[in-house]
């Protein structure tokens, strides 16, 4: 490897690690719960450990009766992220959890803090403390979805939009709303041209962007080998997807970026009142751990039934792949026959898992391939189901 593109690789693993090593990085999961909980199969005799990100998607797994879900994460601020939701579930009203996490904050938040902070434990308590002001009504960025590093890309994002392309930023509401999907395609198809100038291709491509966004330089290597339209090709593809094929009415994944907020019809299953008592009755059930995968199950030896890992095999995979091989050891001790385990990737296959593993599991192509089209979020490569044989 030449010594310049060296010193680039560098530069961008170190702000990648960064970034990641001192913020919360998702304020919402990014990862469609709907895909998940039917080829999942939850329920009563369920067991599941899940990377926490945002909690949101752990938190609708809750609405299946699993008999436990564990969240473990390496960052201790995105568990802070679900004892604050956990707090609200128990502690307070429907109305002032969706305040929080619905509007993305308002001028009760603060004294709905004040009261319920002594429920929370002490390191969500101690971050919470010094970032209440996420949920604060009248800051510049006005709600809580444009906070953290994937929400500070968001706000950057849509304020460039707001200042340099008013054209597009007024025809937002539009596909948001398309009551068809003719509808739908017609309004992009507007859109698309005006959005894809030079400013928004070399945003796509700069490290800084996909960090903010969670992307690691091993996933963005990925991209570009496995598209053959590189990076920016990707994007466009994903995009061009999100907006012209899922009904947009009902995908909260995008417009919680696009606007700040969800709508009461329109946001995860979590934020809907109907669902509030089952899942606030379930919340013994679900504990976070701040931890590697590996280091959990070596102290949580289960058994468990299912595995939700996310996309993050793809860093260890390119960075510690003996890490990768000892963690993928430990799920397998600690499952039984049947056990399933779903993963989400950059690229288009499963390369990224060690052939000793590999050999112990039965993939399910015909079922994860068709629900991927129907992802509402859209930004994988691919999706893989995984039974333990």
């Amino acid at each position: 490897m030449p010594m310049t593109k060296k010193i680039a690789t560098r530069v961008q693993d170190a702000l990648f690690g960064s970034i990641h090593g001192q913020s919360l990085v998702y304020n919402t999961c990014w990862e469609d719960p709907r895909l998940d909980r039917r080829l999942l199969g939850l329920g009563p005799d369920s067991r599941v450990v899940v990377i926490t990100s945002a909690g949101d998607n752990a938190l609708d797994y809750l609405l299946d009766g699993p008999a436990r879900v564990d969240c473990v994460d390496v960052n201790f601020r995105q568990n802070a992220l679900l004892e604050l939701k956990r707090a609200l579930f128990a502690h307070a009203t429907f109305e002032e959890l969706y305040a929080f996490f619905g509007e993305g904050g308002g001028p009760a938040c603060a004294g709905i803090y004040a009261r319920i902070r002594h429920t929370l434990p002490a390191y969500a308590a101690a971050f919470w403390d010094r970032h209440i002001g996420y949920f604060r009504a009248g800051r510049l960025s006005r709600s809580f979805y444009y906070h953290g590093a994937s929400g500070l890309a968001a706000f950057v994002f849509s304020r460039l939009i707001s200042a340099l392309k008013p054209g597009l930023r007024r025809n937002i509401p539009r596909l948001l709303e398309a009551g068809s999907p003719e509808e739908q395609r017609r309004v992009f198809a507007a859109i698309e041209p005006v959005f894809w100038d030079r400013l928004s291709r070399w945003l796509v491509g700069r490290p800084e962007t996909m960090a903010l966004l969670g992307v690691p330089r091993p996933q963005i290597d990925l991209i570009r080998h496995s598209h053959p339209g590189g990076l920016e090709g990707f994007v466009r593809d994903k995009v061009r997807h999100v907006f012209t094929g899922p009904p947009m009415a009902e995908n909260y994944f995008w417009r919680v970026y696009l606007t700040g907020r969800y709508t009461r019809r329109c946001c995860p299953e979590y934020l809907k009142e109907s669902r509030f008592a089952a899942i606030r009755d379930r919340l013994p059930l679900l504990a976070a751990h701040t931890d590697t995968l590996t280091g959990f199950l070596a102290k949580n030896p289960g058994p468990y039934t299912h595995f939700v890992l996310l996309d993050h095999q793809d860093w260890l995979a390119s960075h510690a792949p003996a890490a990768l091989a000892e963690e993928w050891d430990r799920i397998l001790s600690c499952a039984a026959p049947g056990t399933k385990i779903l993963m989400r990737t950059a690229g288009l296959d499963v390369a990224f898992v060690p052939q000793a593993a590999r050999s112990r599991l039965r993939f399910f192509p015909e079922l994860t391939e068709p629900l991927h089209a129907a992802d509402r979020v859209g930004t994988y490569g691919s999706q893989h189901l995984a039974v333990v044989a």
